[in-house]
């Protein structure tokens, strides 16, 4: 499969996103892929914890739990369409990390992202090929805050691994 080894001309790969974000805003609205992968986590909460998961407002006022919920099927094909972009080129490869300090970076990192993402209740999907092509200010100001907390976390990341 030569094709997912070849780097796409990064004019062509943007003219390409754009075309079907215009298809896709005209098809079904605003493009989103947090509200699935809420949902999931929905779901598998529900599976734990069964009906006590209805004493959180979250989950019954702003957000029900149900398994038809659509957004969930963008997710998971997205999931599904990286694994067989990674295996079709031969670059896919489980890294588990060695020490303790990096577990810890790694769960903190998560967390801090899904806070982060719940409190602005957008994905950074959305954000970069939704709200910017919008000119919208938050689509901006929220991708300024993606690169200061990357750029933040990878200069933690590499003091605390190196010393």
């Amino acid at each position: 499969m030569e094709f997912f080894r070849k780097t796409l001309d990064p004019m062509v790969a943007l003219a390409a996103i754009a075309i079907l974000e215009i298809f896709l805003f005209l098809v079904i609205g605003a493009w989103t892929v947090g509200g699935g992968e809420t949902m999931m986590t929905g779901l598998i909460a529900k599976a734990f914890l069964g009906d006590e998961l209805e004493r959180l407002p979250f989950w019954t006022l702003v957000f029900p739990v149900h398994g038809d919920y659509w957004k969930i099927y963008i997710s998971l094909g997205m999931l599904f369409g990286a694994v067989v972009g990674a295996v079709a080129s031969k670059e896919f490869y489980l890294r588990i990390p060695r020490r303790l300090s990096e577990w810890v970076l790694i769960t903190l990192g998560g967390l801090l992202m899904g806070i982060g993402i719940r409190l602005a209740f957008v994905c950074n999907v959305s954000t970069f090929f939704g709200l910017t092509p919008e000119m919208n200010l938050g689509g901006y100001i929220a991708i300024s805050g993606i690169v200061a907390g990357a750029w933040v976390g990878s200069l933690i990341y590499k003091r605390i691994l190196e010393g």
